[in-house]
């Protein structure tokens, strides 16, 4: 936890792959305080000519996008930190891919601890185990 779901527009490039990578981490550790071993990251590349903005493909507008989807417990993250994220993660986004269209979405899921987890047990369960 959290699962992290990009989607890119163009082909898969390793070196690209790489900086996304590292970058989402680095601003999911930073900005939400999520711990680097649970962090799950998966990347979809669509083509330029399957994205569409406004009805036009990206190949016709000559831009960029992606989407960001990460799902996180819920109450664990404050609104300040969701819309720093949000805002961090659009410029890296900016950064690495260049050209990037405004119509780029990140979504912070809120999932309920009892109905999300990992390795077979809930955040809710692991909460109470800890004694918290």
């Amino acid at each position: 936890m959290p699962h992290i779901v990009v989607h890119l527009s163009g082909p898969s490039d390793p070196a690209i792959n790489r900086r996304v990578v590292e970058s989402v981490a680095g601003l999911t550790q930073s900005v939400l305080g999520k711990k680097l071993p649970v962090i799950a990251i998966t990347l979809q590349h669509i083509p330029h000519d399957q994205w569409f903005i406004g009805g036009r493909p990206l190949s016709e507008i000559g831009k960029n996008a992606f989407h960001l989807d990460i799902s996180v417990t819920d109450e664990t993250n404050t609104k300040g930190e969701k819309a720093r994220y949000i805002r961090e993660i659009y410029g890296a986004f900016r950064e690495i891919l260049g050209d990037l269209h405004e119509c780029s979405y990140v979504h912070v899921i809120d999932a309920r601890a009892a109905a999300y987890g990992y390795g077979g047990e809930t955040q809710e369960y692991r909460h109470q185990k800890s004694g918290v």
